[in-house]
């Protein structure tokens, strides 16, 4: 008896809203933003399983992610949404209060499954107010703090998991031009910067937006915040630095610190040919992964528990869908299918789902054996030792984006989207603006975002 069967017989017993069967086979659509040829292959096996599993056929329909909202607005006025949606989790909510998602079969599919076998982080950003959530989350990421644990050890200095941790690293290890002591994101149009500065508020427990909307920084909280991005920017090199310098540097050796997504684990250990380390003169070497350790969750002064930065990613039912087979393709894909699922791209899909009820660390320990790598592949879990795996998919445990829990999600985004926070931590870093004078024009140009 398959996972999807014995869920069933469950809901049955329990009074829910799954049937025993379909009365007859659906042909389901399908929406992901995965639609990268390998991935897409990869998501019509898992399609192809399913409907010899259940009868239901799945058409894979792939959208560009930039088109995502538009076409799924347009399709709910025409009543012509499908059936199942792979969406971002800037959606989640805001399609959820339009009527686009079907927030009662997401939540029955969360508790079939069993809502303590989620990571919980990933179903707080899917909460809604009232009970239930909007989506059913399938896979994410968290930001990192990628560093040179070697150093590290061989210095007596614990990993870089606080602010306090970060500088001592910092005033121990940077020695320019051999060894810089971080690499900060300080271009202030790209993305790149505004991801970081965000994980960075996070982990003081600062955040612009509250249940009303915009809440102004609290200025002693923010002025941690500044001061220790100052810390970190004076222990980058000079210039204009961003994602690309920040791989570069550590790839080379040059660098203690840096963040950045979990996309760099493979090529960290020489599995990919665009992208070499070159510590060494061999680029399909796995020294550099060896030397390295990973923070997920990093606090600051003011928030001792900390936060993880990340990106999650959730099956959304629609109003429109045929909703018991649609349950039933979701519940599939996160149970028999769950593997398949994850292998699309296993260094960017951390499982938000660790195991069943039965064994709690099932897809955990599936998903560490899946090969990542382009030009090579290898398992994660051969390339690095458990405890920094444990690290990787525990970040998902304390999960947090600006605006999730006070449903300022949209709003959120917005602040970030006009640049103002990395405008003016510049200035401040720069020594164009005291830091007070910084917060205050912070609160003065997010006050203004509607």
């Amino acid at each position: 008896m398959t996972i999807t069967s014995k869920t069933r017989l469950l809901a049955g017993a329990a009074g829910l809203a799954l049937v025993a069967g379909a009365a007859q086979a659906e042909n389901l659509r399908f929406w992901t933003t995965e639609e990268q040829p390998e991935r897409l292959a990869a998501q019509q096996e898992l399609a192809a399983e399913f409907e010899a599993a259940t009868g239901h056929s799945v058409e894979v329909i792939p959208v560009t992610e930039s088109d995502l909202g538009t076409r799924a607005t347009a399709a709910y006025a025409a009543g012509d949404l499908p059936d199942v949606i792979y969406h971002t989790l800037q959606y989640a909510l805001p399609w959820a209060e339009a009527g686009i998602l079907d927030i009662d079969a997401a939540t029955d599919v969360i508790e079939l499954l069993g809502e303590d076998t989620f990571a919980p982080g990933a179903l707080e950003m899917a909460a809604v107010e009232g009970g239930g959530y909007a989506s059913v989350p399938v896979d994410g990421w968290t930001q990192m703090i990628v560093y040179r644990k070697d150093l590290f050890d061989e210095a007596g200095l614990e990993a870089p998991t606080s602010f306090d941790a970060v500088r001592a690293a910092i005033e121990a290890l940077h020695n320019p031009p051999e060894m810089y002591g971080f690499v900060a994101a300080t271009k202030v149009d790209e993305n790149f910067m505004s991801q970081v500065l965000e994980h960075v508020f996070l982990a003081n427990g600062v955040s612009p937006v509250g249940p009303d909307g915009f809440q102004p920084l609290d200025e002693s909280k923010t002025v941690e915040v500044l001061e220790f991005y100052k810390a970190i920017a004076e222990a980058s090199p000079p210039g204009e630095l961003y994602w690309d310098q920040s791989r570069s540097l550590y790839f080379a050796g040059d660098a203690a610190m840096i963040i950045w997504s979990p996309f760099i684990l493979d090529e960290l250990a020489g599995l990919r040919d665009s992208n070499p380390p070159t510590i060494n003169d061999d680029p399909t070497s796995t020294e550099l992964a060896s030397k390295t350790g990973i923070v997920t969750n990093f606090s600051g002064p003011s928030n001792p528990d900390g936060a993880a930065w990340a990106d999650i990613r959730y099956f959304g039912i629609t109003n429109d869908a045929a909703t018991d087979a649609a349950m039933e393709f979701v519940e599939f894909s996160m149970s028999d299918g769950y593997t398949k699922t994850l292998s699309i791209a296993p260094e960017g899909k951390f499982p938000v789902r660790r195991g069943t009820m039965e064994d709690p660390g099932q897809f955990s320990a599936a998903w560490a054996e899946l090969p990542v790598g382009v030009d090579r592949k290898a398992p994660l879990g051969e390339l690095y030792d458990q405890a920094m795996v444990d690290e990787i998919v525990g970040g998902l445990d304390v999960a947090q984006r600006w605006g999730v829990a006070d449903g300022q999600l949209a709003l959120a985004s917005k602040m970030i989207n006009s640049q103002a926070v990395n405008r003016i931590v510049r200035r401040f870093i720069d020594g164009e603006v005291e830091a007070a004078a910084a917060v205050q024009a912070m609160n003065d140009e997010l006050a203004a975002i509607q």
